[in-house]
């Protein structure tokens, strides 16, 4: 394949990217100074070589929410800052298979299980460890979707016990780069999630590892935070967009929005691809307040090939009907390897139910008044969950 923008720098990128050159922070930096058009043009082609030419959906759940020691600023689930909402323990594992069906129905592919809080732990808190357990087995058994987990920290014995049981990929995010991580989080270090990541990663998952935009960061810090990932090895990068909650640092420091435009988005996801060409380069939450209804399109059509649809961790997100219209609009398709569903029917449904029946992420009618998030709210769940809030 042969692909010319006219940029040298884009060009010579792109050749390098599909003669399988990984490339560098060198080049990411000067990528990211180039015109988006460009740019995201260059992206997509990249993305339609290395990719299949459809979107991976996902979905969460908030199966425990609020009461986090841990003091992201940008979350709500945090017991640092008063955000209001609600709080509960984990989650019925009915209850969590019931919002897996939803999901299912609505499109997703995998289904993600998210607390918050700094990590299930087997050895004190033996009862929710086996809650954990038999509704990932629930899930797994009775529904077509890959499982994810977001549990926080684990110990090589956890990891080793969720591999066995069926975890496809485990997702715990970076937010940011390492330079820039000491201003959104003291409680714990980068070096910390790195860690938990490889533990992941060496017992046998894959890993969902991604970002928040829009903290404040800098375009050299986005770049940073690709190359961090580079190096820890993912096979899904989701890229959260700042929703501020009031309450929380960020919330109060951003009130008007996130510190970013939807140039730069764009730009960034576009760079996020050609660093990484083989990952599912996921556009999560925040992206429904942060981008209008006739730009969502955007992000697809500038190397993004994956999405979480339904709701979020403490927030609403839009109709999985809508997410299908934004997919359709860039020119792709949804993906039904692990779950092949009917598109049509999806629209249709939510065309005479509303938004009654979104896919969920807590959103239960039956479950503790969750306000479902996935990272709408901020985008990042909590210290564990990273999905956003």
């Amino acid at each position: 394949m042969v692909y010319e923008t006219g940029n040298r720098t884009i060009d010579d990128a792109v050749e390098r990217v599909l003669a399988g050159e990984r490339l560098t922070r060198r080049d990411g930096l000067a990528l990211v100074a180039q015109p988006v058009e460009q740019l995201a043009a260059a992206a997509d082609a990249v993305r339609a070589e290395f990719g299949d030419g459809t979107v991976d959906a996902c979905s969460i759940v908030n199966a425990k929410a609020g009461d986090c020691a841990e003091d992201c600023g940008f979350c709500a689930q945090s017991v640092h800052f008063d955000t209001g909402i609600d709080t509960y323990g984990f989650l019925d594992p009915e209850k969590i298979l019931e919002a897996a069906k939803r999901a299912e129905r609505d499109g997703a592919q995998r289904f993600g299980i998210v607390v918050a809080e700094k990590g299930v732990s087997k050895d004190h808190r033996p009862e929710e460890w086996a809650e954990v357990l038999r509704a990932i087995r629930l899930v797994r058994d009775e529904t077509d979707v890959e499982v994810d987990a977001s549990l926080g920290i684990l110990t090589e014995e956890e990891a080793t016990v969720l591999a066995e049981e069926g975890i496809n990929h485990y997702n715990h995010n970076i937010e940011t780069s390492p330079n820039f991580f000491p201003e959104i989080v003291d409680s714990h270090s980068f070096e910390d999630r790195v860690q938990t990541l490889e533990v992941a990663k060496e017992a046998g998952m894959d890993l969902c590892a991604g970002v928040i935009l829009g903290m404040g960061e800098s375009p050299t810090d986005r770049v940073d935070a690709a190359v961090a990932l580079q190096d820890i090895g993912v096979s899904s990068l989701p890229v959260n967009i700042l929703n501020p909650v009031a309450g929380t640092p960020l919330g109060e420091r951003f009130d008007d929005g996130a510190d970013i435009t939807t140039e730069e988005i764009v730009s960034t996801i576009a760079v996020y691809r050609l660093l990484h060409p083989e990952a599912r380069v996921r556009l999560t939450g925040g992206r429904e307040v942060n981008l209008d209804a006739d730009e969502q399109h955007l992000p697809f059509e500038a190397g993004a090939d994956g999405m979480l649809t339904g709701d979020y961790l403490t927030t609403e997100g839009q109709s999985p009907a809508d997410d299908i219209e934004v997919v359709e609009r860039a020119g792709l398709e949804l993906n039904t390897d692990a779950n092949d569903f009917d598109p049509a029917a999806v629209k249709a449904r939510h065309a005479d139910a509303g938004t009654d029946e979104s896919a969920a992420a807590g959103g239960d009618a039956d479950a503790p008044d969750v306000e479902t998030t996935g990272d709408a709210e901020t985008a990042a769940g909590s210290a564990t969950s990273n999905v956003s809030d």
